[in-house]
């Protein structure tokens, strides 16, 4: 295999790898970050050309993307996870979103795009966990759940319940007061998503909503929340397959862009 180009998203949680070929994404990987940004990168490398059934040698380009993006010493470059959003936005979207949203392990990022599917305005809530998938680990642990049975517990909810702290400790304590109290799971769980919907939301409206929207990062995969995030915005909320993929893929098609631009 010829030509392939790689994409790297080293995340705060997890690494994530693409191989582009052809303008098809042939394999994806996705790893624990862990301690080292640099050595995760590298095996994120080997994993997916391994599934993609190629070798270095047929790498044309690497980019590399996510906080970690400067620890990457094999990629040609690296973008911001914004620029690298918008262009993963664009192939996997099925269409042409005008608003993105990424909720990360550790940030939340709104991004809004033209008709072109450029940047022209974001917002990005990374100085506090509350609205990130941080805070849902955080709340998913003090309800002794994993984030898949989080993520479905709440959609049996019929009265969730207000979660009014934006510090994350602080709605941990709500949390226990909560189920102190004995208040149903369900309900808690619903009203954690309410929470981390309000909190986006507000980023979404900084930049001004606009149709269609997707929604993705890691926590897309949480139904719960994409529906609690529809109700605050009142709109259609759509989440492409692999969600947790799409930056890296936009990492790779930006390195098949400026190999192609040489």
């Amino acid at each position: 295999m010829k030509d392939v180009f790689i994409g790297i998203d080293v995340g705060s949680t997890t690494t994530k790898a693409v191989v582009l070929a052809g303008g098809r994404i042939a394999a994806r990987t996705i790893l624990a970050t862990g301690a080292s940004c640099a050595r995760t990168a590298r095996e994120a490398l080997d994993s997916v050309l391994r599934s993609a059934g190629a070798s270095e040698s047929d790498v044309a380009m690497t980019i590399s993307t996510g906080y970690g993006r400067k620890r990457v010493d094999f990629a040609a470059d690296s973008v911001s996870e914004i620029t690298a959003n918008a262009a993963g936005a664009r192939l996997l979207a099925g269409g042409h979103p005008r608003t993105v949203i990424d909720v990360g392990g550790q940030d939340s990022k709104a991004v809004s795009l033209d008709d072109s599917g450029r940047v022209v305005d974001f917002a990005m809530n990374d100085k506090c966990a509350a609205g990130t998938g941080r805070f849902l680990e955080v709340m998913a642990r003090r309800l002794d759940l994993d984030l898949e049975t989080l993520a479905s517990t709440g959609l049996a909810s019929t009265n969730p319940l207000p979660i009014t702290s934006l510090c994350t400790v602080f709605a941990e304590s709500e949390v226990v007061g909560l189920l102190s109290e004995g208040k149903k799971v369900a309900d808690i769980v619903a009203g954690v998503h309410e929470a981390v919907a309000a909190r986006v939301g507000a980023l979404v409206k900084r930049v001004g909503l606009r149709t269609p929207v997707l929604f993705d990062g890691g926590a897309a995969l949480n139904e719960g929340l994409r529906r609690a995030l529809e109700r605050n915005l009142g709109v259609e909320i759509t989440v492409p397959e692999h969600p947790q993929f799409v930056v890296a893929t936009g990492a790779a098609i930006i390195a098949s862009e400026k190999h192609s631009s040489r």
